[in-house]
This record gives structure tokens, C-alpha cells and sequence, in this order.
């Protein structure tokens, strides 16, 4: 029996036993069905061995099977901790989220093995597009989403149009030679500087300018501005000093602008 897993944001209910620890040959079984392969150094039922098996499980449990990008459950866990981070630091984060246009037609046409090649080359293109610093999602079907820190609104308009324009121009290559063109659909909202809001609140919002993206034609990016007004570091200081970190400024967002 293995510790108890030192990931508790991740679920690996499957390998772990009643008593917390886990069961090695579910454990190992899930590891070689996510072609997870352990260091050939590393001598069995070791220390390092053991630990190996537990990261090993700990990233495949993070990670969406057909792209390798970051799950939704995953995802979750950054978009809070970024939400945090901004209240506290006061820096500039952008939250883009995509969804592939027409996805549907693609896979009644061409069958769900297309859908999935589809899948797998705009996720490639969001990876080729971004920061090694920012997250990069897999949360739908064919909906993505990119967390990128400290990010000013000129550079998050650039990432978020170079990311459209780059699915464009690549055509997806289907198995027998048929090449599909596709296109994105790109929302995104800032997160309020110095200000407790939630994940759910910037989500929302980020949804909004994706719905809009999609009224208004596809193959379109919708960003909403940040908020015109930025809280002082020492106003920020004294407000979560009298509030407190858990009600200080909860989910107040206001002179919120938007642009195309």
C-alpha cells in the first residue's frame, strides 16, 4: 500500500483505498492506460519509485486524455488560486475563453475521429500562441479556455487575435488527404485589480463576450476592458485590513468598459 496521495486537488478515487493510501496495481494500471511511463532508474517498490507513481498519477489526473491539456477540474483550481492572486497583487489577468465554430457540422459530416483531430490541432495552436506561464484548458467539448497572468489589455487583445487568426490559416489534415478549415469564436474578460471577486463572477463575464463573439458573425474576438478604476496599494492594504480576506469587496466589479 502506498501513502496517501500529497495532491489533494486532484481526483484519484479509483486507486485509493479506504484508508487513504493506494492500491499499487490500480494505481500502475492507470498510469500505463495513460501511457504514463515510470524512469527506467528507478529500482521497484523504492522510495523514489513510490514517489514517481504518485506524481505520475497526480499529472495524468490534471491533464484532458485526447489534448494534454490542463481538465476542467484542473482548470477550476488555477482560475481560483488567479482570482486570489489578482485581489492580492493588484496585477492584470486576462481570462480568454474559445469555442470551435460550427464543431457540430464537423463531426456530422465527417464522423467524431475527424471531430477529434479537429480538437487536437486547436489545442496545438493555443499551446503555439501562448506563455509558458499561462494555462491553457480543455473544459468542454470543444470549448477551451487560457488563463494568462499579469497580462496588460494591448497584449491580451494580441494573444487573443493571434490565436484566432492562426486557426484560421491552418487548415486541420484528416486521415485520407481531406483538409477542413476552422475557425474560433474568442471571448475574454479582465480580472478586477485589487478586488475579491470570484472565479464564477470572471467566468461569467468571459462567457458573456464568447456569446457575443458568436452573435455577431464568429471568427471573431470580444474582449471586455479591465476596470477603469484601480484601488491604491495602500487602499487595498487598509480594505482587507478592516474587511477581512474573505468579505473584503466581495464581488464588486463596476467601470467595467468593453471592446471588440
Amino acid at each position: 500500500m502506498l501513502p496517501a496521495v500529497p495532491c489533494p486537488e486532484v481526483d484519484l478515487d479509483r486507486a485509493v483505498a479506504q484508508d487513504g493510501g493506494l492500491r499499487l496495481d490500480l494505481a500502475l494500471n492507470l498510469l500505463q492506460q495513460a501511457g504514463w511511463v515510470l524512469p527506467d532508474d528507478l529500482a521497484p517498490d523504492s522510495q523514489e519509485w513510490l514517489q514517481a507513481i504518485i506524481d505520475g498519477l497526480c499529472e495524468v489526473s490534471s491533464r484532458d486524455a485526447l489534448t494534454g491539456l490542463v481538465n476542467r477540474r484542473q482548470f477550476e483550481v488555477a482560475i481560483a488560486r488567479e482570482v486570489d492572486r489578482v485581489a492580492r497583487a493588484g496585477e492584470p489577468a486576462l481570462l480568454l475563453v474559445l469555442d470551435i465554430d460550427h464543431f457540430k457540422r464537423v463531426n456530422d459530416s465527417h464522423g467524431h475521429a475527424a471531430g477529434d483531430v479537429v480538437i487536437q490541432s486547436v489545442a496545438a495552436t493555443l499551446q503555439e500562441c501562448v506563455r509558458p506561464m499561462d494555462t491553457v484548458a480543455r473544459i468542454g467539448g470543444e470549448e477551451f479556455a487560457i488563463i494568462l497572468p499579469n497580462c496588460p489589455p494591448a497584449f491580451g487583445q494580441a494573444v487573443a487575435e493571434r490565436i484566432r487568426k492562426k486557426v484560421a490559416s491552418q487548415p486541420v489534415a484528416l486521415i485520407g488527404g481531406q483538409a477542413l478549415n476552422i475557425t474560433v469564436s474568442v471571448g475574454g474578460a479582465f480580472a478586477p485589480q485589487w478586488v475579491r471577486s470570484s472565479a464564477a463572477l470572471w467566468s461569467e463575464r468571459a462567457d458573456q463576450q464568447l456569446y457575443r463573439a458568436k452573435a455577431e458573425g464568429r471568427n471573431l474576438t470580444c474582449l471586455e476592458m479591465p476596470p477603469l478604476t484601480v484601488v491604491s496599494a495602500e487602499e487595498k492594504g487598509l480594505l482587507f485590513g478592516a474587511f477581512g480576506q474573505s468579505d473584503a469587496l466581495s464581488g464588486v466589479e463596476e467601470g467595467l468598459g468593453s471592446v471588440d
